[in-house]
């Protein structure tokens, strides 16, 4: 018995998180589940949006499950997300982006590409922000270190070797960021020499995204820093159909937080009309992660045949289907 800590989320995340855990249960996986709040869900039952309760049961199981949260604007809210990587050192953000069938995929059957994103560093630490007296000059603070590009590389050359991945490509901007970017690629290439059986390629970031648009099938592994990958990993995601099919791993030496990498969407909440799709990725790459690669292959067959067969789906795929009905006929084809 393995037990994972769940979140259920705000607005579509409890309708999306009772479908992905209607599916692992019916592939009896030998999972426990031990719930806990987050996001606005837990600022009205417990005051704070992240209580330590919650932090305490992912560092008792390291592992969790998390529909998406909403982050209240303004107030000085800072982004829950953000925290619980900072919290847990969660410094590997890993989004596959794979053409699925009867979806809006851009090049149906060509997309099929990991993006290793540093979580931890770069533009996202909010340190040294700055907004001048007279409102006119604000000033943020970039900090990337050996350290933690060395480990990102590494994470990503090492999961490519893993799944059978022949290349990885450094993306970044080190002509013009010359010591940010710089430090990121002199590392990259230092690690890189150390795997020869992988290829590697560097490339300028604005030049990957054109080429992502045009040739994305050249693709196989990127790495990349803190705020390219945000940018890159959401384009691979419009790539392959959409955030609906956009599952994302946030991963550390101590934990990982696996997740649906869209938004909680409160104008369709409790409609049951919620794609499940992204979370139930997610929960694959959960599996991966635990070592049950043939379960999570096993999940990720029985949604591609549920595609392919156009059974329930929900609204955005063009279909009639719940959310509930959805996962049903998922769980059908397990």
């Amino acid at each position: 018995m393995t037990t994972i800590t769940v979140i259920r989320g705000d607005g579509i995340g409890p309708e999306i998180m009772d479908a992905t855990l209607y599916v692992l249960d019916a592939m009896q996986l030998g999972l426990s589940y031990e719930f806990a709040d987050a996001g606005m869900v837990a600022l009205e039952k417990h005051g704070e949006l992240l209580p330590e309760a919650t932090l305490e049961s992912i560092r008792k199981n390291r592992i969790a499950l998390k529909s998406p949260l909403t982050t209240p604007v303004g107030g000085g809210f800072s982004s829950i997300n953000v925290e619980l990587r900072k919290r847990f050192d969660l410094y590997a953000n890993v989004r596959p982006a794979r053409s699925f069938p009867n979806t809006k995929a851009r090049f149906p059957g060509h997309v099929d590409l990991i993006t290793v994103r540093e979580n931890t560093e770069g533009a996202y630490i909010g340190e040294g922000q700055s907004v001048s007296e007279d409102g006119e000059t604000a000033v943020l603070t970039q900090k990337v270190t050996r350290k933690g590009s060395e480990r990102i590389v590494r994470y990503a050359f090492d999961l490519a070797r893993k799944t059978g991945r022949k290349k990885v490509t450094v993306v970044h901007k080190a002509n013009i960021l010359k010591s940010t970017s710089g430090l990121f690629l002199k590392t990259a290439r230092e690690v890189a020499a150390q795997y020869p059986d992988i290829e590697c390629n560097e490339m300028i970031v604005d030049n990957a995204c054109m080429q992502l648009v045009m040739r994305p099938e050249q693709f196989d592994v990127i790495v990349t820093t803190n705020l390219f990958g945000d940018i890159i990993s959401d384009l691979c995601a419009g790539l392959v159909g959409g955030l609906g099919l956009a599952p994302g791993a946030n991963i550390g030496t101590d934990a990982a937080i696996f997740e649906a990498v869209h938004g909680s969407a409160p104008d369709i909440a409790g409609k049951g009309i919620a794609n499940p799709c992204a979370l139930l990725l997610g929960a694959g790459q959960m599996l991966d992660h635990l070592g049950r690669t043939d379960q999570a292959e096993r999940l990720r067959g029985a949604i591609v045949a549920t595609l392919e067969a156009k059974d329930s789906l929900t609204p955005d795929l063009g279909g009639t289907g719940t959310t509930q009905t959805f996962a049903k006929a998922i769980a059908s084809r397990l």
